[in-house]
């Protein structure tokens, strides 16, 4: 049964204008060092904002713009840092298939295939996540019913599925640049997200 491991406070955001409780865990059933960050005020909702985060190094860190996870991962800290709310931060790179693999499918994305085609042809099916763990992360902390911040459906149907109910589901903004365009295309023909292309040029 997952657990709380401890529990410490660290400045967040661009300028460190923002602080979370960063909270690990025992007994997760993948045995990976994910993370639940927890904002000010997400004590006090009765329904919590969650944000489901998967690790995107070159993203979150290198601010690539091959992908729009770190303006996913802004985003989410400065809408909770306003209204309180959790962001369980995913260890499950490359949609789970691992640093490396993405690197090799960014290879083969350059020679035309989307990001679904790329992985499929390392011999990976198109999304390796798993997603109850973030259902068990939640329950360690008490939470059984939230509000969703994500444009994909995978991830409502999956917690769900694992217990926690999802009072309502917001989509995050669309960050398209000249970089992402076709990614972002992929995830909504390939994977059904919910993200409004209409406004932008592809």
């Amino acid at each position: 049964m997952a657990q709380v491991r401890n529990t410490v406070s660290i400045p967040v955001g661009k300028d460190q204008a923002h602080e979370a409780q960063f909270v690990s865990f025992t007994g997760l059933n993948d045995d990976k060092e994910h993370l639940a960050l927890i904002f000010k005020g997400a004590d006090n909702q009765a329904v919590p904002l969650v944000r489901l985060h998967s690790e995107c190094l070159t993203g979150d860190v290198f601010h690539s713009a091959r992908c729009d996870c770190g303006k996913q991962l802004d985003e989410a800290v400065e809408t909770m840092a306003q209204t309180g709310g959790i962001i369980l931060y995913l260890r499950q790179e490359g949609r789970g298939i691992g640093l490396y693999n993405k690197l090799d499918a960014y290879k083969l994305q350059d020679s035309g295939m989307n990001t679904f085609e790329a992985n499929n042809a390392l011999g990976f099916d198109d999304d390796l996540r798993d997603f109850s763990v973030a259902s068990q992360m939640l329950k360690a902390l008490d939470v059984t019913e939230i509000d969703l911040l994500t444009n994909n459906p995978n991830k409502t149907s999956s917690i769900t599925g694992e217990g926690i109910k999802v009072r309502k589901q917001t989509s995050t903004g669309v960050f398209y640049n000249r970089h992402n365009g076709h990614y972002l295309s992929a995830k909504v023909s390939v994977a059904n997200h919910d993200i409004d292309l209409k406004e932008v040029a592809i």
